[in-house]
């Protein structure tokens, strides 16, 4: 049901480093940074094209608070959903890491900044989980969540559609919940940046609402332009 983006630009949970970097390679490297998979994950090679022109959008963006970095590639905070989206690889692709020295604000900053490249066409994903606690994990519980993780999702989901970017921003002290939720900031981040770069008008459209294996968060969220819901 998307439009087809002129290329798409993932904020991956996996590309977490202390810099703020991009990378602008013709065909990025293919990167199965997991273990303890199935097989079968290992043998996907998502070899979609890069996309050098976004890299070059980024850094003037950023205005050189950005580095080119190309030892990194398509992890599979990237490739794992777009494999799904887009099976033909055909879409080009590229990736901007999380910069762990900076502030929540910051990062939500940055995501304002690629609302430019959103209106250009670029399909900006968030890949990561609201609530992701791999130390709490229960290997027995497949399709629910513990209680806790229940009540931080549905409150972040409410912020969310309510607009309420402060609160999100803020996500230590959304809860004593938090702790729990987030006992690491990986894999949250990505909602700030996606946040950021969204309209106040957007359409929220909420699915794969679940938890899973006690500790997880499955939530996952589209923004809709409101000039999409009327072609």
């Amino acid at each position: 049901r998307l439009p087809r983006p002129k290329a798409i630009l993932v904020v991956s949970a996996h590309w977490f480093v202390s810099e703020t970097c991009t990378n602008d390679r013709e065909s990025p490297k293919v990167i199965n940074d997991m273990y303890g998979f199935p097989k079968e994950l290992y043998e996907i090679n998502y070899a979609a094209p890069g996309a050098p022109w976004v890299a070059d959008c980024l850094l003037k963006l950023l205005e050189g608070n950005i580095k080119i970095n190309n030892l990194w590639g398509i992890d599979h905070g990237t490739w794992s959903v777009l494999a799904k989206m887009y099976p033909d690889k055909d879409i080009p692709v590229i990736q901007l890491s999380i910069n762990y020295t900076l502030s929540p604000i910051e990062h939500y900053r940055i995501g304002q900044l690629l609302k430019d490249l959103r209106d250009q066409g670029v399909l900006i994903i968030g890949s990561g989980n609201i609530v992701h606690n791999l130390m709490m994990v229960d290997w027995y519980n497949q399709n629910s969540g513990f209680v806790w993780a229940e009540s931080f999702d549905a409150l972040v989901k409410n912020y969310i559609i309510e607009g309420k970017d402060e609160k999100l921003i803020d996500y230590p002290n959304l809860s004593q919940d938090a702790r729990y939720a987030i006992p690491t900031p990986d894999h949250y981040l990505p909602l700030l940046y996606v946040l950021g770069a969204r309209d106040k008008d957007d359409f929220i459209e909420v699915f794969n609402e679940k938890r899973v294996m006690g500790s997880l968060s499955m939530t996952s969220y589209i923004f809709w332009p409101k000039s999409y819901l009327y072609q």
